[in-house]
C-alpha cells in the first residue's frame, strides 16, 4: 500500500518528490511517514480493528463494516496528504476506528487495485486463503475469461 500511495502521489497528484521517510528521512513530501502512535519508533504489532467504507470493492469482499487484521509496521499514510490523494481519486476504503490511520486504499475505476497496511498473509492457510487473495484470484480469472 505504501509504495502504491507514493506512486499515486507522484504520477496522479503530480507531487514529483513524494516519498517515504522510512526510506529518506529528509524527503520533501513525505506522503508516507511515521504514524502518530509510532513517533517513539515502536512498531504497531498485532491485531487492530479497521472500519470499512460502504460501497467499495473492499466492502464487497469482506461484507462487513468492521474487520480485525494483523499489523507489523511503523509508517503509514501521512494525513496531511489524505485530502489531496482523495481529491485525485484514491479511495480510502478502510481506516482505523478513530479514522487517523489509513488501512486500505483502492482505485474505483480499476478491476482490482487494493492496497492494505496490514498483513493478510498472517491469516492465510493453504486450504483457507485470506479473502483478499481469493478476491484477487477471482478478478484475475474474470479478466482472463474476457479475453
Amino acid at each position: 500500500m505504501q509504495v502504491a500511495v507514493i506512486e499515486f502521489a507522484q504520477n496522479v497528484c503530480n507531487i514529483k518528490d513524494a516519498y517515504s521517510t522510512e526510506i529518506d528521512k529528509n524527503c520533501l513530501n513525505p506522503v508516507i511517514d511515521l504514524m502518530l502512535d509510532a513517533k517513539t519508533e515502536q512498531k504497531r504489532l498485532g491485531a487492530y480493528d479497521c472500519d470499512i467504507k460502504a460501497n467499495t470493492k473492499t466492502y464487497n469482499i469482506y461484507k462487513e463494516e468492521k474487520i480485525s487484521e494483523r499489523h507489523r509496521h511503523t509508517h503509514g499514510v501521512n494525513n496531511r496528504y489524505r485530502e489531496l490523494l482523495e481529491q485525485h481519486g484514491l479511495v480510502i476504503s478502510g481506516s482505523s476506528e478513530d479514522n487517523t490511520l489509513v488501512e486500505i486504499i483502492e482505485l474505483s475505476d480499476h478491476p482490482f487495485f487494493i492496497g492494505v497496511q496490514f498483513h493478510p498473509e498472517f491469516k492465510s492457510k493453504p486450504d483457507n486463503p485470506h479473502k483478499l487473495f481469493t478476491a484477487f484470484m477471482k478478478a484475475a480469472k474474470a479478466k482472463k475469461d474476457k479475453k
